[in-house]
């Protein structure tokens, strides 16, 4: 006979199985975030800094 214990394990096993078969997209949004905002800063210091210069001689 399960005790309440084992019960308890087997409710917490389920949901964790059913949170894991989600999949990680909290993890690929906040790269996907990060990973814009890098390419932005790029651009921003392209277009403010680099272009501004001009040709270097």
């Amino acid at each position: 006979m399960p005790t309440p214990a084992d019960q308890q394990s087997e409710e917490m096993d389920k949901r964790i199985d059913e949170i894991v078969s989600r999949g990680p997209s909290g993890a690929f949004a906040v790269a996907g975030i990060a990973t814009a905002i890098v390419v932005a800063m790029f651009f921003l210091f392209y277009w403010l800094v680099y272009l501004p210069r001009g040709a270097v001689q």
